[in-house]
């Protein structure tokens, strides 16, 4: 009960001194900080490590060592340093190549084939940058986002005057009005 009183007073507008211990002290203030590092955390896969199969991540991943397979940050920035090997196929929102790739890269945002990088494979992505010293052999298919295809305007008169056309002969439009 005397607890209770402490909690109320400074709602009454009274002064007091600083909260009880068991106020101040809270177990969900460090719950929040661990998520908000997590999304800004970036993997590091060593010169070392080896990996067979397939890899998936929701974070950011830098590889330095060999990967073969497959490849899937779909919202996530993938870099493959100096002294990276991949044989896979990768798909991710970003990847930056500084090492060596041979397979298709699909990235949702960009592909940025740094000085000494080396992709052997496709490439989709609707921005790719490649540096000078760079080595790309492949095709590349720098599609359009899903949002703003350019011939959209242009095609509502087509059907308009095909729907107009299809229909029955008719007056020209002064004429109808006036009969």
């Amino acid at each position: 009960m005397w607890k209770r009183d402490e909690a109320v007073r400074p709602a009454s507008g009274q002064p007091t001194g600083a909260p009880p211990p068991s106020q101040s002290v809270g177990t969900s203030a460090p719950r929040p900080e661990p998520a908000h590092h997590m999304e800004k955390d970036n993997v590091n896969i060593g010169k070392s490590v080896v990996i067979k199969g397939e890899l998936n991540g929701s974070e950011d991943l830098t590889i330095e060592g060999h990967v073969e397979g497959t490849i899937q940050l779909r919202d996530h920035v993938l870099t493959i340093g100096p002294n990276g090997r991949i044989k896979a196929q990768v798909f991710a929102k970003a990847v930056i190549v500084q090492g060596e790739v041979t397979g298709n890269v699909t990235a949702s945002d960009k592909v940025d084939i740094r000085d000494n990088g080396s992709v052997d494979g496709d490439i989709v992505s609707p921005r790719v940058a490649i540096a000078e010293g760079a080595h790309f052999r492949g095709s590349v298919d720098m599609q359009r986002k899903a949002g703003a295809p350019p011939a959209q305007p242009q095609k509502p008169a087509a059907p308009a005057a095909q729907t107009a056309a299809a229909g029955a002969p008719q007056a020209p439009a002064a004429q109808r009005v006036g009969v």
